[in-house]
């Protein structure tokens, strides 16, 4: 049993599945719903650790897949794990490769052993059994670590999607057998599409292997929007309420809205800094694309309730100037602001779900969002 953890539930929607808890780790505590930037090479793109703390980030994620290949889980290992690699000394996940599974489907071979891909690098190839997955995250010295799974596409076949589920519970037990290290937290995946039974057989094949926390995979795969919500309204009561329940790879801002009113604690996406890259901002009254020419002369911030330094330093106007001339600092902060709008967001819902107002606060935002194209 992992050592180090607990979590505890602070609160409860009256009226939606949200709530508010403390997760408490080896390197601090997060509070609940939380979101992660996703630092998939040991780094958020762009961004120094300090101006993660300010935005208000709690914890990182990063991967298994990318880091093993470079610059190595036992180079990584040797200089004293990701903590202070990353020179970030706050909680940390990695994931276990398994999306991989999924968006490099192309470069991999897959059985019931492992799976073994071709680096998008060089050509190389790296394998990854779950045993494989659980050594290299050890070596890598994440505070919470995921089991290897399959993450099947959402148009995959039933009997596919079945086969994938069995495998992800088989591989979990793998895991499980495989942890050596007792300060990381392993969590199991669920798995299933948006198959209600199929879900449902993920969920009780991994409930008996009595993770500490548990992740819902397989889902923001070319599903529609509906579509996941109501997977999550299936999936995520079955889930044990004394753990933290962690959605993968999700999502908008209406996601996470969504997501934390049917019982999700624990977010990672890499739209804040991906779109952030490509000169589009999150704010509190909808997305705003700053390549558009009406931006040319507004003096006006980025969002006037934001106080990131992009929006209380400089103008709509600079902004997208440095996007046209393809100024490094234009994605740097961009960037920042979207993850100061994410932390943002997360602690105005926490807020929410601890003064009963969750209903009012999902109607008030998307109302806000919706009415801006």
């Amino acid at each position: 049993m992992s050592s180090g953890f607990s979590f505890e539930l602070e609160a409860c929607d009256g009226r939606t599945a949200a709530r508010a808890g403390r997760w408490k780790t080896p390197h601090g505590g997060v509070d609940t719903p939380a979101f992660m930037p996703v630092g998939t090479q040991g780094t958020v793109r762009g961004l120094l650790p300090e101006q993660l703390r300010q935005a208000g980030a709690q914890m990182l994620l990063a991967n298994t897949y990318h880091l093993a290949l470079r610059p190595g889980a036992e180079v990584v290992r040797d200089l004293g794990g990701l903590h202070p690699l990353m020179d970030w000394d706050g909680p940390i996940l990695t994931d276990s490769g398994g999306f991989q599974v999924f968006s490099l489907a192309r470069l991999r071979r897959l059985d019931d052993e492992k799976v073994v891909f071709r680096s998008h690098i060089d050509g190389s190839l790296l394998e990854l059994s779950p045993e494989r997955a659980i050594r290299i995250q050890e070596d890598l010295g994440a505070d919470c670590i995921m089991c290897l799974d399959e993450c099947p596409p959402a148009d995959d076949s039933r009997e596919r999607i079945l086969a994938a589920v069995d495998r992800t519970t088989r591989w979990a037990r793998r895991c499980r057998d495989a942890q050596r290290r007792s300060d990381q937290a392993l969590f199991g995946i669920v798995q299933g599409g948006i198959d209600e039974e199929l879900r449902e057989r993920s969920v009780q094949g991994l409930l008996p292997l009595d993770f500490p926390g548990y992740a819902v995979g397989g889902l923001s795969v070319g599903e529609a929007p509906a579509d996941m919500y109501r997977t999550l309204e299936f999936t995520v009561p079955q889930l044990p309420a004394d753990r933290p329940r962690y959605l993968m790879g999700v999502g908008t801002p209406t996601d996470i809205i969504e997501s934390v009113c049917r019982g999700i604690d624990l977010f990672d996406c890499v739209m804040p800094t991906r779109n952030g890259r490509n000169a589009m901002a999150f704010t509190s009254s909808g997305p705003v694309r700053l390549r558009n020419a009406v931006h040319a002369r507004d003096e006006s911030p980025l969002d006037p309730c934001c106080e990131c330094p992009a929006c209380t330093r400089f103008s709509r106007a600079y902004l997208r100037h440095l996007f046209m001339a393809r100024e490094m600092l234009g994605p740097i902060l961009l960037s920042l602001h979207n993850i100061w709008f994410y932390q943002k967001l997360v602690r105005d819902i926490r807020i929410a779900v601890n003064s009963g107002t969750v209903e009012e606060f999902r109607a008030n935002q998307l109302a806000r969002w919706n009415g801006r194209s």
